[in-house]
């Protein structure tokens, strides 16, 4: 992987005043194509709009992305399998929209240390002051009144950006991205970005796409204003229909 270290491999540092990005088209195919520059709200809402995403650890600078490919799940490509099925037909969890943002923000991080990655202070803090601006948003799931999982990520027009997931119990964060899916497909959204690939997300139907019509497809979603603002009001019940 090229780092910012490495003298065969030139990655330019952003300036603090201003939120000017390289353009991704012309990044590396692993996606590193900056560093430094802080995590303003309004400069990730800038990185977001050219298909970048900030994702590093505890002791790197801010490092921004943008892969190729890039990995997407469409909406109506969610698949359902028949072990998930039975869960999703069990009444006994309820799903709710931005219900608590900052606690599902903060479980994810748990999970992450404990993982060996990092959601830092300052990424929570940037993450929930844009989720207050109305463009972050958590989809969580409990069982009763105790939380078992969620998701969050930021929505800009009509497209989802993923960041992060946590289950406290099986098959939550499914839930989840299921409830998420099914609410944004009625919706028109074009995507939920999923970033980089794994196998858990290329089970439940995300894809890989090429970096250029991941771009395309983005502006294509961003014409639209998109539902800025509180998603406490959005519904969602299993249809085994």
């Amino acid at each position: 992987m090229s780092s910012i270290f490495d003298e065969n491999y030139f990655i330019p540092e952003l300036s603090k005043y201003s939120f000017t990005f390289p353009d991704p088209r012309d990044a590396a195919s692993e996606g590193l194509l900056a560093f430094g520059g802080g995590l303003e709200p309004n400069r990730i809402l800038t990185a977001y709009r050219k298909g970048i995403f900030p994702w590093f650890n505890a002791d790197d600078p801010v490092l921004w992305w943008s892969p190729d490919p890039r990995f997407l799940l469409y909406p109506k490509d969610f698949k359902v399998r028949k072990s998930f099925r039975k869960v999703l037909r069990n009444r006994s969890y309820n799903v709710k929209f931005d219900h608590n943002f900052e606690h599902t923000i903060k479980m994810c991080a748990k999970i992450r240390e404990a993982e060996g990655t990092w959601l830092i202070k300052e990424m929570q803090e940037a993450y929930t002051e844009l989720h207050h601006m109305g463009f972050a948003h958590s989809i969580e799931v409990y069982e009763g009144d105790e939380f078992i999982g969620g998701l969050y990520g930021i929505a800009m027009g009509r497209a989802f950006f993923g960041e992060s997931m946590v289950s406290l119990k099986p098959d939550a964060s499914k839930i989840a991205l299921k409830a998420l899916s099914d609410v944004l497909e009625k919706k028109n959204y074009k995507f939920i970005d999923c970033q980089v690939p794994t196998p858990h997300l290329q089970s439940m139907g995300a894809t890989l796409v090429d970096r250029d019509i991941f771009l395309d497809e983005l502006q294509e979603a961003l014409w639209d204003g998109g539902d800025i603002g509180n998603w406490q009001h959005y519904k969602w019940e299993y249809n085994d229909g």
